[in-house]
């Protein structure tokens, strides 16, 4: 199978070659330098060239807090929203597979039930207004998509907020995190996996998929600096404070709830992600 693989200099798109390539597949990867998503003619070209059975969209504009300024909207508009629309409109011209990664934003975050796959979108942000938009153009111009949400994204490659935490954790004894935002997190590596399984098969629609179990920022933090001091023991003396999102004003309005059901995976026959302690342990293992 060839699979063509954006953003390929992300978390996500780093794990992925690398999964790809240990199953088997022929493996492309393109990042902004190789193909913009933006211009429909080389996106055109370039996809028809490659010719590949799948294509896992996993370039977006993801600074969620910068994509809130007025003179970035156009730009998150163009690369989240009618990059993947170009992308899409070619995969149904060659009859390629599409697996596209959103995100639980594009929901409004209220409530304290997991968001069902098929639930009413509503996003709070330009972030999820443009991935929604992603999404829509995904589901009018193609029937073989996979829609993939994931939340709170931890990889090698690339910044997240374990590696925000842990050099924090070097400079500070004390640190504050916000409590009232629960969710999973999501290891690059683990959904790598199951995003090539999907690949391999035809159980099209939209799917949930982050690591299984659920915290608050402020209890992954906690979990981080507990993980990470087994490694090294300095990591033991920080500690860390629960405070309200109220105390943290950002640009863009996060959602509170971000719980997403994922049985529809189990149910089509896809195997969860393992427990996010578990991931963690194996990460801070890993760098």
């Amino acid at each position: 199978m060839k699979v063509l693989v954006t953003g390929v200099k992300g978390q996500l798109g780093f794990d992925l070659m690398n999964e790809l390539k240990k199953r088997g597949h022929q493996a492309v990867g393109v990042d902004v330098e190789e193909m913009d998503i933006t211009d429909e003619v080389a996106v055109n070209k370039i996809i028809k060239e490659i010719n590949p059975d799948v294509v896992i969209h996993c370039a977006a504009w993801t600074a969620v807090d910068a994509a809130e300024d007025e003179e970035n909207v156009p730009k998150v508009m163009a690369v989240n929203a009618t990059g993947t629309e170009n992308i899409a409109k070619v995969c149904n011209e060659i009859n390629c597979k599409m697996v596209y990664i959103s995100t639980d934003y594009v929901f409004n975050g209220e409530g304290l039930r997991p968001w069902e796959p098929d639930d009413h979108r509503e996003p709070l942000n330009v972030y999820g207004l443009t991935k929604y938009e992603g999404e829509i153009a995904v589901e009018q111009n193609l029937e073989k998509y996979f829609i993939v949400r994931i939340a709170w994204v931890f990889g090698l490659n690339g910044k997240n907020f374990i590696k925000t935490m842990l050099n924090l954790g070097k400079t500070h004894d004390h640190l504050t995190v916000v409590d009232d935002q629960v969710g999973s997190p999501t290891y690059t590596y683990d959904l790598s996996r199951l995003l090539v399984d999907m690949a391999e098969k035809e159980n099209y629609g939209r799917y949930h998929a982050t690591n299984e179990g659920l915290c608050s920022w402020y209890e992954f933090a906690c979990e981080i600096f507990k993980q990470a001091a087994e490694i090294d023991p300095a990591y033991g003396k920080v500690s860390v404070s629960p405070v309200s999102s109220d105390q943290y004003p950002a640009k863009a309005k996060r959602p509170s709830n971000s719980r997403m059901s994922k049985e529809k995976l189990t149910e089509n026959g896809f195997e969860k992600l393992p427990t996010w302690q578990d991931a963690l342990h194996r990460y801070l293992r890993e760098i």
